[in-house]
């Protein structure tokens, strides 16, 4: 597949100088490009790489001298990273599938193919299920009685969909993540040793009975919006009554754990090994970095941004940003981190004061 320099620049909104009708298959960094391929030099560090690669053409940033690095065409973007999505969408076809559906995919005879949809090797489609228009199902996929999938979705190789859920309209689903399966929710006959260990904290005696754990069924599922990414590996859990819900245009990593009766607000973004336990609302335009962990049943305002790392017990109102565990403010976290660091010379100090104060009790 090949583009023109023009059809790119208008597929990016962006400007075209030189030789616009100049044909380009791909994208490569500029040292190793090609004569058929567009090199990404949009940051500084990567201009001089020109001179060792044959690319006649590239994307630069907004200003930069094109004539004056020997390339036949350029395109000038404003915001280069912004620029790199548009590019990539471009240029990535996607699973290479064919329409209609494989032979070897198991489709049951009350399922419902929205037209042009692409269905792959081994897949198995439910009692009563829907897939939408132009949708694209990698091979060894499963999808459960009754789910829906909206248009235009994508779900990668050994994706797992259960019963019942509903997903939006150009949704990514990346290889081997599982939506909608059973919450983590069970019980004791009596008060358990995480109550009492939660209504006192840990204050209290654990009981003393012997107690076996007994399950709390799953009987809601999960809705997703539309434009929503879930990375690969990443487990989403069906509610317990009502669904687990995820907002529009919100993005998840790989290894990402959603608990049961979870709501996700809009363009949320969740970074990789993220866990949330179950009933924890988290609002829009929330930034969770890696490795964050927030504790169930409390409320992440709009706007939040946690660091990598930071673990959440309690409410956050909108707009805070955090950091460290116990979750702090940013700046508080950074004063703490700056104190521990000097402990060892403060103790040093109070050693040496502690010492002085002893000698002098001894001679008085």
């Amino acid at each position: 597949m090949s583009h023109t320099i023009k059809e790119i620049a208008a597929a990016l909104g962006a400007e075209a100088f030189g030789a616009v009708d100049l044909e380009v298959t791909s994208l490569a960094e500029p040292t190793v490009a090609g004569a058929d391929q567009l090199a990404l030099a949009m940051s500084e560090k990567f201009i001089d790489g020109l001179a060792e690669g044959q690319a006649r053409a590239a994307v630069l940033s907004a200003g930069t001298d094109w004539h004056a690095l020997g390339l036949e065409a350029a395109i000038l973007v404003s915001r280069p990273r912004y620029a790199l999505a548009g590019l990539t969408t471009a240029m990535d076809a996607g699973p290479q599938i064919e329409p209609g559906h494989h032979t070897t995919a198991v489709i049951d005879p009350s399922a419902e193919i929205g037209d042009g949809a692409a269905i792959g090797p081994f897949v198995v489609i439910g009692a009563g299920a829907k897939l939408g228009a132009n949708a694209k199902i990698a091979e060894h996929v499963s999808i459960g009685a009754g789910a829906v999938i909206g248009d235009d979705a994508v779900i990668h190789a050994g994706a797992r969909i259960g019963a019942r859920v509903r997903i939006g309209n150009r949704v990514f689903i990346q290889p081997g993540a599982v939506i909608g399966g059973d919450g983590f929710s069970f019980v004791t006959p009596e008060k358990s040793t995480v109550e009492t260990a939660r209504e006192s904290l840990g204050k209290a005696d654990a009981p003393a009975e012997a107690q076996s754990w007994t399950r709390i069924h799953s009987l809601g599922s999960v809705t997703i919006g539309d434009d929503v990414e879930i990375g690969a590996n990443s487990a989403i859990d069906r509610g317990t009554i009502s669904n687990t819900e995820i907002g529009d245009g919100t993005k998840l990593d790989n290894l990402v754990h959603i608990g049961h009766n979870v709501r996700i607000g809009r363009d949320c973004l969740i970074c990789g090994q993220v866990g949330s336990a179950g009933s924890t609302v988290i609002g829009d335009r929330v930034v969770l970095g890696g490795q964050c962990g927030l504790s169930d049943n409390i409320t992440i305002g709009d706007d939040v941004v946690a660091a990598g790392a930071t673990k959440i017990y309690s409410n956050v109102p909108a707009g805070r940003m955090l950091m460290g565990a116990p979750a702090v403010k940013m700046d508080t976290q950074v004063e703490i981190y700056k104190a521990m660091r000097r402990l060892p010379r403060v103790m040093k100090t109070v050693d040496a004061l502690q010492k002085a104060v002893f000698k002098r009790d001894q001679n008085d």
